[in-house]
């Protein structure tokens, strides 16, 4: 199954560049903690002033960053959906429209202001009572790429053309109240009171609809991001998408893998396994990176099946392993290899100590068994520190 890629995520983020101007207009909702409309506006980009550009082209460039299987995550719609339902309709009246229908535009804004409700009331549950919760706005943004057509040797050929890719993208940031304070006012050259201003943050969900896939729409999918895997905001994803079953947050799938692991591998889940397991995975997704028109690299049962019998795992504990895998993911479940093995740590905890080593070098760790107890040795290869002291490992 074809996803996005690099490359294709690339070229869309190109288009956001603001010296360009490429979107025709950007439509924004400002909404408060509790729901209520405080105002909203429509700007086409062409007047727009420039430092305003780049922060709103910063935004939408932000709602197409990150780990894809963890910060972006691709939404499916079934035939079914694409024929029938609302939410597709309402998201393809946007994106046809060139969010020029104003009825649909107020429909979406309604519908996504119900589900930012919920997400403000959990903020404002979560933090310090003397403290409010956030207002958040909600920016709408429609862009018509011209999708150069590129020759055999993949160079653009500026005469012609492999179409229109007609998308939207929306973006929603959180808006803060500063507290009052002293501040530099350059024209007197003096310090004053500055009063308390709304300031916009980096967006904390988005999407843009539909996916970019070979260089073309693909209307059965939406690129959906979040600033924080571990939430994936379902209640928004069904609302806005219609998804029945929203996808475990990154965090959920990894503390799942690492629970099958432990439980089906039993004594044989040694330290050598499981850095064999991490790097051979790790150098998976190496490869696949390298190439950035690859999809990014999901693993089936049968793949970490056969990673584990390459790690030396028996076949008794592999096949162990398939069924448990099988019974918390589901037989056709594929995975983000990200979420499998986290790529920037690789960490080895006590009950006194913790280890935290580059992944790139983890088999600078290893035990031994020394008169009986099991130590965890270190490699002491180069300078050794102490709190910041270099010292003297003899010997």
């Amino acid at each position: 199954m074809k996803s996005m890629n690099q490359r294709d995520l690339a070229e869309i983020k190109r288009r956001l560049n603001p010296d360009r101007r490429n979107p025709s207009v950007i439509l924004g909702c400002y909404v408060s903690s509790d729901g209520e409309v405080i105002s909203t506006f429509s700007q086409p980009v062409l007047t727009m002033p420039q430092e305003e550009n780049e922060k709103y082209m910063a935004i939408f460039k932000r709602t197409l960053s990150g780990t894809q299987g963890q910060n972006l995550r691709e939404i499916e719609f079934t035939p079914a959906q694409v024929m029938e339902s609302e939410e597709h309709r309402l998201l393809t009246a946007l994106r046809e429209s060139a969010l020029k229908d104003h009825e649909a535009v107020e429909s979406f804004f309604t519908r996504a202001i119900t589900y930012i409700h919920a997400i403000g009331a959990a903020q404002a549950q979560s933090v310090a009572s003397e403290q409010e919760g956030r207002n958040y706005l909600v920016l709408l943004m429609h862009d018509g790429y011209d999708v150069p057509y590129k020759d055999v040797n993949g160079e653009n050929d500026a005469d012609r053309s492999d179409g229109v890719f007609n998308y939207i993208i929306c973006s929603i940031c959180p808006v803060k109240q500063t507290k009052p304070a002293l501040s530099y006012f350059t024209a007197e050259s003096e310090f004053h009171s500055r009063a308390a201003e709304w300031m916009v943050g980096a967006p904390e969900l988005g999407f843009m609809f539909p996916a970019f896939e070979e260089r073309a729409a693909n209307l059965y999918k939406a690129m959906f991001f979040t600033r924080d895997s571990g939430n994936m905001h379902d209640e928004f994803v069904r609302g806005v998408f219609g998804e029945e079953e929203p996808q475990r947050p990154a965090k959920e799938q990894e503390e799942a893998f690492q629970a099958i692991l432990q439980d089906t591998l039993e004594e044989e889940c040694s330290l050598d396994v499981v850095q064999a397991v991490h790097e051979t995975v790790r150098g998976m997704i190496a490869e696949q990176k390298a190439d950035r028109t690859a999809e990014p690299l999901q693993l089936t049962r049968h793949d970490v099946k056969n990673v584990l019998e390459e790690c030396g795992v028996s076949q008794e504990r592999a096949e162990a392993f398939e069924q448990k895998y099988t019974e918390t993911f589901g037989a056709n479940a594929e995975i983000p290899a990200v979420n499998v093995v986290p790529a920037r740590k690789f960490t080895v905890t006590t009950p006194s100590v913790v280890i935290h080593v580059d992944p790139e070098h983890s088999d600078l760790i290893e035990t031994r068994v020394i008169d009986g107890k099991c130590y965890i040795m270190v490699l002491a290869d180069g300078n050794v520190e102490v709190n910041g002291v270099n010292v003297r490992v003899d010997g």
